[in-house]
């Protein structure tokens, strides 16, 4: 498949199962890929054409620097993928406060900044995309998720918010919203639960890599719930 055939497109926490995921699928649809993440750049990324690593996205300069590179690196810019975030389970009643205060950083305000850095070059583009991972549990916080649902709610308002302020420019802005991913991590964290339940990365980076391509124009401010059998 070549439905994104040329496409150059940045992923944020790219160096995670997720930020992997999507690399590998839109690659194998043709698009060029550069990684974003704060964590150092492994040795080998098969799927990208570009890694950064070190990047703290949190901070309007260095988003601003990593998506000018990755500009010039990919010569110009046609999609972004906000993958970067976090999460954490705690109780309202015991927990702290500097909890809301990192999911916000790491969920909501990183799609933000990277949003904003990647727009100048995104009007560049024929067809500009930013697509953003939020959560199903957005729509209503279980137990112990009051800080990640808020900080996932953000990124909801976030891209409709977007969407209606550039759908006039040729740019759409669309959110996933997974339930519970298939990763070692969540493996790890839930050793019971029916892993054949949860959606597989690459399911999730399906959907994204549709909203990527061209036919998908007509798509924008959707919240998309990506369910799997959760």
């Amino acid at each position: 498949m070549t439905t994104l055939a040329g496409k150059r497109v940045a992923v944020t926490g790219g160096f995670g199962a997720l930020g992997r995921a999507v690399a590998g699928v839109l690659a194998g649809q043709g698009a060029r890929v550069a990684l974003l993440d704060k964590a150092p750049a492994p040795t080998v990324l098969p799927a990208c054409e570009l890694a950064l690593g070190g990047v703290e996205l949190s901070d309007g300069a260095a988003a601003n620097a990593a998506l000018t590179q990755v500009a010039a690196g990919l010569g110009g810019l046609d999609g972004l993928v906000n993958v970067a975030g976090g999460f954490r389970w705690e109780l309202i009643s015991t927990g702290s406060v500097d909890t809301w205060d990192a999911m916000h950083q790491m969920n909501l305000r990183t799609a933000l900044l990277a949003s904003q850095a990647a727009l100048p070059h995104l009007r560049q583009s024929a067809q500009g995309r930013i697509v953003n991972v939020g959560a199903l549990a957005s729509q209503q916080a279980a137990r112990g998720m009051g800080a990640y649902a808020a900080s996932k709610a953000g990124v909801a308002r976030l891209t409709e918010a977007l969407a209606e302020e550039l759908k006039d420019q040729g740019i759409t802005v669309n959110a996933v919203l997974p339930s519970i991913l298939d990763t070692p991590a969540n493996r790890a964290d839930m050793p019971q639960a029916d892993f054949s339940r949860w959606v597989q990365p690459a399911q999730l980076a399906a959907v994204i890599a549709f909203l990527l391509q061209d036919t998908a124009a007509a798509v924008t401010g959707a919240l998309i719930p990506v369910r799997g059998r959760v």
